[in-house]
């Protein structure tokens, strides 16, 4: 198959199209940055800003499915205005190309951030799920509310089956040297329940949600197996999160961004973490 990646030439983006590659698919990347030959990417660089809808048709024209991350990453990166703004059109404009041009699969970077991060407004219970949901609180995290909600009306529209991924925080296994630093201070992650998750098992998840079979649109939490802390996750949760409710016992340092929907529903078990680096 032919992927058209968006945002390739970013963090998470360079990891799917290496990913790819490296399992056979013929990859067409675009981003608003990056050289036309791809550098060092394996694959060559369409330039397309994909607020406009012409130049998102082009950037999946003869493909077979795309990897959607093409967005404003985070909030911060640009005016909250504009961020809604952009991410909402070119989030719809890729999934209408897609549907004008009868792909496969869409697969899109939706974020943990619609679950209601940061959480200075305590969950309402954890593990935080799927269904600890819409909570945006910023927006970008609106924007990806929005998103998800065009996705699943254009699934229905189409027929074309969606998958949205929840993405925490993403390292790089360049980043883990950071992680002895959240120590310090138990409160400094409180913000998504000392979660993260390693771009290599992002590229993983964006794989396994094109090859397996969905219906519909649905939207899964994609974390690492583990906290960022050297804390276990139950007396993380009972010093600053003391009156939310546990849905079950927490063993060890296991993640509270609950990804159980994600290994139900596309059969995602991360293999990495920052212990292996630290």
């Amino acid at each position: 198959m032919k992927i058209t990646v968006t945002g390739a030439w970013g963090k998470a983006g360079r990891a799917v199209v290496t990913d790819l590659l490296e399992h056979g698919y013929e990859v067409q990347a675009t981003d608003m940055v990056g050289p036309p030959d791809g550098g060092d990417l394996g694959a060559p660089l369409l330039r397309a800003d994909l607020v406009h809808y012409g130049q998102a048709l082009e950037a999946l024209a003869g493909t077979d499915a795309v990897v959607h991350l093409g967005n404003i990453p985070a909030p911060g990166h640009a005016t909250a205005p504009e961020t809604l703004s952009r991410n909402t059109a070119a989030n719809g404009n890729v999934f209408l190309a897609a549907a004008r041009l009868g792909l496969a699969k869409v697969v899109w970077a939706s974020s943990e951030t619609t679950l209601g991060l940061p959480f200075d407004t305590p969950p309402r219970y954890a593990p935080v799920d799927e269904a600890h949901f819409p909570v945006p609180t910023t927006t970008y995290a609106l924007s990806k509310v929005l998103g998800e909600q065009t996705a699943e009306h254009v699934a229905a529209w189409s027929g074309i089956p969606f998958v949205g991924l929840r993405l925490s925080n993403i390292h790089r296994p360049a980043d883990y040297a950071q992680v002895p630093g959240y120590w310090t201070d138990v409160r400094s992650r409180r913000w998504n329940l000392w979660g993260y998750v390693d771009v290599r098992d992002v590229a993983l998840a964006c794989r396994l949600a094109l090859e397996v079979p969905t219906t519909g649109s649905r939207n899964v939490i994609i974390a690492a197996a583990d906290t960022v802390m050297d804390r276990a996750s139950a007396d993380l949760m009972a010093e600053v999160f003391p009156d939310v409710p546990l849905t079950r016992p927490l063993v060890g340092y296991e993640t509270l961004l609950a990804i159980g929907g994600a290994r139900e529903l596309l059969g995602y078990v991360p293999e990495h973490s920052w212990r292996d680096h630290v």
